[in-house]
């Protein structure tokens, strides 16, 4: 995806919104049975018309429900799965089993890794030792990136509608049903590794990478999901202000929930509605309106799609290009997610660390 030249007139419709599509794509073997793989990978990847050649779970009646589900292949044994030729591995598997099923995998091997890259950044560093040990060509499915809500403010940015970003804001109050992911429940990390890695992520691309984070993550009295509230500040030194307020608990009524960031730069500015989060997995409609350099008012840009599934229709096409050789960049490559991870990390010690302390009164 390439930007084209800043003309006078701002034209909402220019705006990159999708990823080409591969000449020829390679048969698709998805690793794990969850309920992603039926709401977004395999929508989105019959829309694109991808081949997908089959699953594997370990739980074999889930695997074959999902697979007759959408005419596909149950594997009966990763090593099968792995065999498969000239595919593209799909591990949409919890992050604690991503480096067995890499380990199964043939060198020189395509692979798209859900997200996050393993559980903490010591996992991680595994990750991405397995994936330069046998020469692996893997990003992680930070799709995000990928939504034509975020393609197309990627492109308004680059093109210098806003001018310099110089203010990032985002602000959720919602209620996130956390009982759709089950492995979530027990989890000792939900909030920043699981959700809010999406935007850190996102902001990282947008921005580049922070000199440090400020954060603090908590649960909540009425239920035992370890984390679903999070602030936190990333510093960029003394022109970048960049906010995250999150908030899953905010259960009374949709009146007054919130899914958005507000991007303001020098010039113009830019308002995002993630639609998806407000009653997920059914969602709202996603919203882009920019404020133009040289405007007088907000306009909408016209969405061509959705975060799910088309998201992940880019994420995929992006793996599927670079892997023959159409586009030069793996997006999200564990080279770079692991800077993510890193952020994310940092947001977990922040939290944990002690706060500047009220001075005493004398």
């Amino acid at each position: 995806m390439k930007s084209s030249t800043m003309t006078d007139a701002f034209d909402p419709v220019s705006l990159a919104q999708s990823w080409s599509r591969p000449a020829k794509a390679r048969p698709i073997v998805t690793f794990g049975a969850g309920s992603i793989v039926g709401d977004a990978h395999f929508p989105a990847y019959r829309k694109a018309g991808f081949p997908v050649a089959g699953l594997y779970d370990p739980d074999q009646a889930k695997a074959q429900t999902l697979a007759a589900k959408w005419g596909v292949t149950a594997f009966g044994s990763a090593d099968e799965a792995a065999a498969v030729k000239d595919a593209i591995f799909d591990l949409a598997t919890p992050p604690g089993r991503h480096a067995e099923v890499l380990k199964v995998l043939p060198d020189d091997a395509v692979a798209l890794i859900q997200k996050p890259m393993g559980n903490y950044l010591g996992e991680a560093t595994e990750i991405l030792e397995i994936c330069r040990a046998k020469k692996l060509k893997a990003a992680v499915n930070f799709q995000l990136r990928f939504a034509p809500m975020m393609l197309a403010l990627k492109d308004a940015i680059a093109k210098g509608w806003l001018g310099q970003v110089v203010d990032f804001d985002a602000w959720l109050a919602l209620a996130t049903p956390w009982q759709l992911w089950e492995f979530l429940l027990k989890a000792p990390r939900v909030e920043i590794a699981m959700h809010s890695i999406h935007y850190l992520d996102l902001i990282r691309q947008l921005l580049g990478d922070p000199k440090g984070v400020h954060a603090k993550t908590l649960g909540h009295p009425n239920h035992a999901v370890a984390q679903t509230r999070t602030s936190a500040i990333l510093d960029y030194g003394e022109v970048v202000r960049c906010a995250l307020s999150i908030n899953h608990d905010h259960k009374f009524g949709r009146r007054h929930q919130a899914c958005e960031f507000r991007i303001c730069g020098t010039e113009g500015a830019a308002y995002v509605k993630l639609g998806l989060n407000l009653d997920y997995p059914r969602g709202e409609p996603d919203v882009l309106e920019i404020y133009p350099k040289g405007g007088s008012d907000w306009v909408s840009v016209p969405l061509t799609g959705e975060w799910f599934p088309d998201a992940f229709v880019g994420r995929m096409a992006n793996v599927q290009r670079f892997a023959s050789g159409e586009d030069s960049e793996l997006i999200s490559s564990v080279e770079d997610a692991w800077n993510t991870m890193a952020l994310v990390e940092a947001a977990y010690k922040s939290s944990a660390a002690p706060a500047t302390p009220l001075a005493a009164k004398p």
